[in-house]
């Protein structure tokens, strides 16, 4: 038996007017999705244990069988596992965005944060503007590393745990109040803006209609983590294909094989044939027993608050991800099972993460009984995979770290 885990990042959504008051799951063109949904185990999980901050840090970590209330010790330390910055125990990581700042003649602390991504800038670009940062802000004490995109990484040594607002919960908002309270931390992030605003780079950038990257934004700050063994702990070989540190972050720590896709770039463009080939080719040719293919974009269309481009990745993941995997699954005859879900909801309407419950779609291969259904035959003919359809199915779980067990079938 095979074990599939295809996570579209923050595709559970609100009700809508724009959609009839559906949500983003409900309105996308679903077939695929929706012809397992009437053969598969339909439920609600709750991935972020109560009183922890909704992230696709802990949310994953749930979904993989780590609780984080055990295992979350920040964001940035997975992202730094992922670039292969070996962490002192006194290091403290730290996630460094390059963000979008307006640009009107007022002091820093009254700029409105427009973009926590900078138009989902290109890596090549981005690197060259994090040198240019190195060059003006890099010490002893704090060390810059380039990641992938808008998301690079600074250590901070014999640094301190501080609470650090993530710049996509605040988009459109005034930044004063929300910039660090640690001085060091917040000067750099003000000397930025005078390094990176006119840079060669961002005036290029805006010649073409693209969104400057001129400042850094310090959040996630965390300490070296120690995750157990995904092998050793599931009796599984696993892999992960993501284009995101932080899930690649996460594979390293458990021992996964990272799995790099061409192409593959966690935007709304990223190369999802590649991703879903690549793990039926971990599967059947490599010979491992679980493959976790993991999509940004329709997080990253939530962030942005575009309904029609989230709507269209959801699509992408159902057409050009999940029935790939299942088409070429099934031309080889293999067994398998295969949990389809988001992490955590990221709302059109507040274009940040919540805590909510998420409709998740256990499929197995070898199961052809039809899943009983309670409500009246019109809505059984109806059921889709969605986030109503997951409520009223009345199955629920509570603990989202044990999900994996059910994929498992522990």
């Amino acid at each position: 038996m095979k074990y599939v885990v295809v996570l579209g990042d923050g595709m559970a959504d609100e009700p809508l007017a724009e959609l009839q008051n559906r949500t983003p799951l409900m309105a996308a063109d679903t077939p695929c999705m929706d012809l397992l949904a009437v053969k598969s185990e339909v439920g609600l999980a709750y991935t972020i244990p109560e009183g922890m901050k909704p992230g696709s840090d802990t949310a994953n970590l749930s979904v993989l069988g780590y609780n984080p209330r055990k295992y979350y010790t920040g964001r940035s330390p997975l992202e730094a596992l992922s670039i292969g910055v070996d962490m002192k125990a006194a290091d403290i990581a730290l996630r460094c965005n390059l963000v979008t700042l307006s640009e009107e003649e007022v002091p820093y602390e009254s700029r409105t944060i427009l973009d926590h991504s900078s138009g989902e800038i290109e890596t090549e670009d981005a690197a060259i503007l994090l040198e240019a940062v190195k060059k003006e802000l890099e010490n002893d004490i704090y060390k810059f590393y380039v990641g992938t995109s808008y998301r690079h990484l600074t250590i901070w040594d014999k640094g301190r745990v501080t609470d650090l607002v993530p710049p996509h919960d605040i988009l459109g908002r005034v930044i004063g109040e929300y910039l660090p309270e640690e001085q060091a931390l917040r000067e750099m992030m003000k000397k930025s803006y005078a390094i990176l605003n006119n840079h060669p780079v961002n005036l290029k950038r805006k010649e073409k209609g693209l969104h400057k990257a001129n400042s850094l934004w310090f959040w996630g700050a965390g300490t070296r983590p120690a995750l157990d063994s995904f092998e050793e702990k599931n009796h599984k070989k696993g892999a992960m294909i993501s284009a995101v540190d932080l899930l690649k972050g996460i594979a390293v720590g458990a021992g996964m094989k990272v799995i790099e896709v061409p192409g593959a770039n966690g935007t709304l463009h990223t190369n999802y044939e590649g991703k879903a080939m690549a793990a039926v080719k971990v599967l059947l040719e490599d010979h491992y027993d679980f493959a976790y293919v993991h999509v940004e974009a329709p997080d990253e269309m939530g962030h942005q608050g575009n309904i029609w481009n989230k709507i269209i990745s959801i699509e992408n993941l159902d057409q050009r991800v999940i029935q790939v995997i299942m088409q070429e699954m099934q031309k080889a005859g293999a067994e398998y099972r295969m949990l389809i879900m988001p992490d955590h909801p990221t709302p059109i309407r507040c274009r940040t993460h919540t805590s909510d419950p998420v409709p998740y779609l256990l499929y197995d291969s070898t199961d052809s009984m039809m899943r009983e259904k309670t409500h009246e035959d019109e809505v059984k003919n109806a059921w889709k995979f969605n986030e109503a359809d997951a409520k009223l199915s009345g199955n629920v779980v509570k603990e989202g770290y044990t999900i994996i067990d059910k994929l498992f079938e522990r």
